[in-house]
C-alpha cells in the first residue's frame, strides 16, 4: 500500500527553500512543495532563539523519506534540521492519482 505523507522542513532563507524545493520536484520525490514564510522561535545550544523561516510543507509518500532526508542533508544550510513526516489519513481521489502519477514509485 503506498502512503501519501506530508513532509514539513524549515529554511534559513528563501533561496535555500528554493533550491530543496527545485532539486525534489527535479528528482520526482515530491509531487509539490509549499512555500510558507514563518518566525520561528526554539531552544538552540542552552538558549532561546528566533528565526525568520521559510517553512516548506511538500507532498510525497512514505517511501520517499530517506531519499528526501538524504537530498535535504546535500543542500540544507543548518547544523540540524527537521524533516518531520506527517500521514494524510484522507485525501480525493483526484488529488491522489495526480501525486502518485507525478512522484517516483518502487511499488
Amino acid at each position: 500500500m503506498i502512503n501519501i505523507v506530508e513532509l514539513i522542513l524549515t529554511c534559513g532563507s528563501q533561496e535555500e527553500a528554493q533550491k530543496i524545493a527545485d532539486r525534489l520536484l527535479a528528482q520526482k520525490l515530491v509531487a509539490c512543495v509549499k512555500f510558507e514564510g514563518v518566525k520561528s522561535q526554539f531552544r538552540w545550544k542552552g538558549k532561546i532563539e528566533s528565526s525568520d523561516e521559510i517553512k516548506l510543507s511538500m507532498t510525497t509518500i512514505a517511501d520517499n523519506f530517506d531519499k528526501i532526508e538524504a537530498e535535504v542533508a546535500k543542500l540544507h544550510s543548518y547544523e540540524t534540521f527537521v524533516l518531520q513526516q506527517t500521514p494524510i489519513t484522507k485525501l480525493n481521489q483526484a488529488a491522489a492519482d495526480w501525486i502518485l502519477s507525478e512522484i517516483a514509485t518502487s511499488s
